[in-house]
């Protein structure tokens, strides 16, 4: 009963913070708070420990995972940052200076790790502790509808991102190794589009 509780409430935030930011500042405050420290508050009143919320360093496997799906998708990568479609939606935000740009990518971090927080931690660890096909795709399906608005082709590749993101997790135990993946693979995208 309290996990169902725990995702129902956890869907109100989503649908609360639909698309509140109206810069990359505001975007990055919102997200740590709808995404984060209000679901974190939740999940504590409820009896859940932040370590079964995927919030621990977890085991070294779902690094290396990570870092071999960043190597395997950098191809995909620089083919889409050539289309015309993702060059004008990507970066996220304006920069005046190679110093902006990166001071905004470590927000678009923050901005991550909130999602992966969320979505990879506090929505799927307790569902998959009961089921965990039921927690990978109850996951999956609002992280794959907030990508819609975004460049076409995002929201098929978000879904099954979502689903080996949360594999890779689950095998892991922690959230953190398909943080750095969507942070890095994130940042290095930015950078493509840019070049």
């Amino acid at each position: 009963m309290k996990t169902f509780l725990l995702y129902l409430i956890s869907l109100i935030f989503i649908i609360l913070n639909w698309h509140l930011g109206q810069n990359i500042y505001e975007w990055t405050l919102y997200d740590i708070s709808f995404y984060v420290f209000l679901p974190l508050i939740v999940a504590y009143l409820l009896g859940f420990k932040p370590n079964e919320l995927g919030f621990k360093v977890g085991k070294r496997e779902g690094y290396i995972w990570a870092f071999a799906l960043f190597l395997a998708t950098l191809p995909l990568s620089i083919y889409a940052s050539k289309m015309e479609s993702f060059r004008s939606f990507y970066p996220i935000f304006s920069y005046s200076s190679w110093g902006d740009f990166i001071f905004k990518e470590l927000l678009v971090g923050a901005i991550m790790f909130a999602h992966e927080a969320f979505y990879r931690g506090i929505l799927l660890f307790p569902l998959a502790e009961k089921n965990e096909w039921l927690g990978i795709l109850a996951q999956n399906i609002p992280y794959t509808l907030v990508h819609i608005g975004k460049p076409s082709l995002e929201v098929p590749y978000s879904f099954i991102a979502g689903i080996i993101f949360a594999k890779m997790d689950l095998k892991s135990e922690s959230f953190l190794p398909s943080f750095f993946l969507h942070w890095i693979g994130s940042a290095v995208f930015d950078v493509l589009c840019v070049i």
